[in-house]
């Protein structure tokens, strides 16, 4: 496959996991919350191939660029979802460059701030609480505001959901970089 393909195409599987990760607001708010811990195990995969693909920089900004872009267009970016998606693919970019001279290390430790993508994604509904509450009426199913509400207010739980994202995504890149 030609890598040009290769790069688009992963950056396309990228930016499924985030359509996934929102599909799971469907069953309930508090999976759109907090899965953003879990898809580590999905998008470390992808950002191995990436990172095999495009060596050295750009990796990471493909990826987090191509999700910007189209959550851009298509008006689901908020001023958080931009400044985080940009901030954490610099940091991963920064990270893989600063470990270069060890090419697993690099790839490990380049990783860990780009697995907090998604959530720079479900970040408004505590930076506008309101706005996120009036947008699921419009949008969902009867009820769903009121089921956002004690899962916006559980701040203790997405302080936990946030640290313990961090492990899983060591686990989840090792996984992805384990040779057998």
């Amino acid at each position: 496959m030609k890598p040009i393909f290769k790069v688009i195409l992963l950056a396309i599987a990228y930016f499924a996991t985030f359509i996934l990760g929102s599909l799971t607001g469907l069953i309930h708010p508090a999976c759109y919350a907090y899965v953003g811990a879990l898809l580590p195990f999905l998008t470390a995969f992808i950002y191995k191939g990436m990172v095999k693909a495009v060596p050295g920089f750009g990796a990471v900004s493909i990826m987090n660029g191509l999700v910007l872009i189209l959550f851009l267009i298509a008006g689901e970016a908020d001023t958080v979802c931009v400044i985080g998606l940009i901030f954490l693919a610099a940091l991963s970019e920064f990270l893989k460059i600063k470990f270069q001279s060890n090419p697993v290390k690099s790839l490990r430790w380049g990783f860990v701030p780009m697995a907090f993508s998604f959530f720079t994604y479900t970040a408004h509904w505590w930076t506008d609480t309101q706005g996120s509450l009036a947008a699921a009426v419009e949008e969902m199913r009867p009820g769903y505001d009121q089921l956002m509400i004690p899962v916006i207010d559980n701040v203790p739980v997405l302080i936990f959901v946030y640290l313990i994202t961090i492990p899983i995504a060591i686990l989840a890149i090792r996984l992805a970089t384990n040779k057998k």
